[in-house]
């Protein structure tokens, strides 16, 4: 019965698929035997070269169980993360430490009946836009829930999806509604993406608000003919839409806004010179005061000898908020075992033996007083009073 719902015949599954990603390391800094981590407060993302503070992996298995004469394929995907902090036991559990099922969910690809699009429920990483150098996932509609994914009708793809749950840190079950049109041919190798996302107010919670975001993306194939992509993006959100893709906090109000304008550059001009920039301005509109963010940097990667290449990344952040305009500036040095390939991306595994320094001011030290006690910039943490600091290290970074 199962086969003639389906359409098709029910040949063995095939083996399974094995991928992951991990990074660790350790490291030291001026100001005590562990290293420390800069971040500025307000920021939403680190430039993240010589200045990650965890040991973490992500391992993921995928098994196709079924495949349908019509070419679909129905499967499972399941990925477990590990994460540790620096200068703790490796436990993977506790205060500083934790294991997650991130990622669980059932899907049939290449649906006949949808033109070849997908079905999908479950717990997911789901159209995560991010930028490498920063780690900032600046449209992430991750979510618990389920889906159709990338229907085409003529040259443009359609996606919707409902879910009740982004993550394992969101304490409330909340309604959200996400739908995507990707592939407006703009111009020649450029395509535009366009999304909303409606979050429904929750009946049973008082002070509770709905709110709603809208996103724009541009990507440009080879710009320049530098052989990279460059990507702009435009975002706009009220009330708890002001996570911008995911889900914000419940409880804020629809005259609260956040507008955010994300743009950044890779490029890999021959094998040994790659790298990435970065310009991030985003404004965050509330009752308790206007905050402006501005992150603006690059990386660069250049190959001088067979398989070492030299990293050397530079970053400013800035946040204008009530109390002080806070002021970020970090500079990481890096020469780098990559024994697969001398470019920006897709050479892992590498190793990196790196300095890192920092500097910022007292506004920023400040903030992180108040809202980062005992972190990096505040005065309760290894550097104390100082408004600079360093780190020296190594680190192993892979996927496969």
């Amino acid at each position: 019965m199962l086969t003639g719902l389906l359409g098709g015949t029910l040949p063995l599954a095939h083996g399974l698929d094995f991928s992951g990603y991990l990074r660790g390391g350790l490291g030291t800094s001026t100001g005590s035997q562990s290293q420390q981590c800069f971040q500025l407060p307000g920021a939403s993302s680190k430039f993240r070269l010589g200045n990650e503070c965890e040991q973490l992996a992500e391992l993921a298995l995928s098994h196709d169980l079924l495949r349908l004469d019509d070419g679909s394929r129905l499967g499972l995907y399941g990925m477990v993360q590990l994460y540790n902090a620096y200068d703790h036991t490796p436990r993977f559990d506790g205060d500083f430490g934790r294991t997650r099922l991130v990622q669980g969910y059932a899907y049939w690809n290449g649906v006949q009946a949808l033109n070849g699009g997908a079905v999908w429920a479950g717990r997911r990483y789901y159209k995560r836009n991010s930028i490498d150098i920063s780690d900032f996932f600046y449209w992430n509609q991750s979510a618990t829930g389920g889906g159709l994914e990338d229907i085409p009708i003529g040259d443009l793809k359609y996606s919707l999806a409902f879910s009740r749950k982004d993550n394992f840190d969101q304490t409330r079950y909340i309604s959200r509604y996400d739908f995507n049109v990707a592939g407006f041919q703009t111009n020649p190798n450029g395509l535009l993406e366009l999304g909303a996302s409606y979050i429904d107010k929750p009946s049973n919670m008082q002070d509770a608000h709905s709110g709603w975001s809208v996103t724009a993306q541009h990507k440009q194939q080879n710009f320049l003919n530098w052989g990279g992509v460059n990507t702009l993006a435009l975002q706009y959100g009220e009330g708890p839409g002001v996570a911008l893709g995911s889900t914000g906090d419940i409880g804020t109000r629809r005259d609260s806004a956040s507008y955010r304008l994300v743009e950044f550059f890779d490029w890999q001009i021959g094998p040994r010179w790659g790298g990435q920039l970065q310009f991030v301005y985003q404004t965050d509109k509330r009752d308790t005061g206007d905050q402006h963010w501005l992150s603006t940097g690059g990386r660069t990667v250049y190959g001088f000898a067979e398989q070492w290449k030299l990293a050397t990344e530079l970053g400013y952040d800035q946040v204008q908020a009530p109390g002080g305009t806070r002021k970020l500036t970090k500079l990481t040095l890096a020469p780098t075992w990559s024994p697969r390939g001398l470019t920006f991306k897709n050479a892992h595994p590498e190793v990196r033996f790196y300095v890192t320094y920092a500097k910022w001011n007292r506004a920023a030290q400040d903030a992180a007083n108040l809202l980062a006690a005992g972190s990096a910039l505040s005065d309760t943490g290894s550097f104390g009073s100082s408004l600079d600091g360093a780190n020296l290290g190594v680190q192993l970074e892979h996927s496969w």
